[in-house]
């Protein structure tokens, strides 16, 4: 089989294709032909070395999303078969309840090897069915952006008919907040950096759109377009650099999520906190339950996750590279096969 590894951190170039044996499941471990993966920018961070302290292991197999069928099965496995089709959870120990360190002490990249291979070893617990609805593809947009995205509008306060939700960007978190934002029955305000994203935005659903590049101060915007009232729930991906800007644009009471880091700035006034009564919530993947909850609601609803982009297998390297232009709407796909 063929798998990508990092062979070394730093640039894109670290980024090296090595052929192996085949490998077998054990105990209850099951066998997966990959089908599909797709990059989050949290992949991009840890092949650069820019992850935090987080260290990543040379030879490590990248990227934390994937799908693909089962092919075989260890002698202990019981809940998946043979010719299931599943993704794989982000957190492979965190099955339901509250996060814990045992939850997130597993995670595809730093601890284990990831899914940008043609075979990939898993433990049955972390294996979750696919949407009968989504093509491999699709799935593979699922584990990180879309489950971060369904967390943060479920599994605090929930988002209720009615609400406003302001999204940032036009990345796999935040359009996927979009799509399930209006399956909850929301209003959406999406922030962009162009008029073509604003156009795709409002097809999907969004409400108003604002333009940053044009519009800086956008918070102020956001409660124009609110009829001074502000969002009630906020998918905060731009971190630290944006914070304050959504605390101003938020609704008394409500909710922060704060999940990403792609803002360059790292300027906040802490004067801000005092400015609104809001939660910040330091928002982060679902458990396995929460994944299958939200597959239920996909494909109850046939939601079509958005992919920017296609790559084959053996343009990975390219996938990577488009992906750090920032030019991408929803998400870019990797397909491993075919068939």
């Amino acid at each position: 089989m063929l798998s990508y590894h990092i062979d070394k951190l730093g640039s894109l170039d670290g980024l090296v294709l090595k052929d192996h044996p085949d490998p077998r499941p054990a105990d209850t471990k099951v066998l997966i032909r990959v089908r599909a993966s797709s990059l989050n920018h949290r992949d991009l961070l840890l092949l650069k070395g820019q992850y935090g302290r987080s260290a990543v292991p040379a030879g490590r197999v990248p990227l934390s999303d994937g799908a693909g069928e089962v092919i075989a099965v260890g002698p202990r496995v019981s809940r998946i078969q043979v010719g299931d089709r599943v993704a794989g959870s982000f957190l492979p120990k965190w099955i339901a309840g509250p996060i814990s360190a045992e939850a997130i002490s597993v995670q595809p990249t730093l601890s284990e090897d990831g899914w940008l291979t043609e075979l990939r070893v898993a433990d049955e617990d972390a294996c979750v069915p696919l949407p009968d609805s989504l093509t491999f593809e699709e799935a593979a947009t699922l584990p990180c952006a879309a489950l971060t995205a369904w967390s943060a509008l479920t599994a605090f306060r929930r988002v209720l008919p009615g609400e406003i939700v302001l999204t940032q960007g036009s990345g796999g978190v935040s359009v996927f907040a979009l799509q399930f934002a209006k399956l909850m029955g929301a209003r959406v305000i999406a922030t962009t950096s162009s008029t073509e994203k604003a156009a795709k935005l409002t097809a999907l659903g969004a409400d108003v759109t604002i333009n940053h590049r044009e519009d800086p101060d956008w918070h102020i915007a956001v409660r124009k377009a609110s009829h001074g009232r502000g969002a009630d729930h906020v998918i905060e991906v731009g971190g630290i650099g944006t914070l304050e800007r959504s605390i101003r644009a938020a609704a008394l009471g409500a909710q922060i999520n704060l999940i990403g880091v792609l803002s360059k700035s790292t300027t906040f006034d802490p004067a801000s906190l005092g400015s609104n009564i809001v939660t910040v919530i330091r928002s982060t993947v679902g458990s396995r339950r929460q994944f299958e909850m939200m597959n239920e609601a996909i494909d109850a609803r046939n939601l079509r996750p958005v992919i920017d982009r296609l790559f084959s297998f053996s343009e990975a390297r390219q996938a990577f590279e488009y992906f750090d232009t920032g030019a991408h709407f929803g998400k870019v796909v990797i397909r491993h096969t075919d068939e």
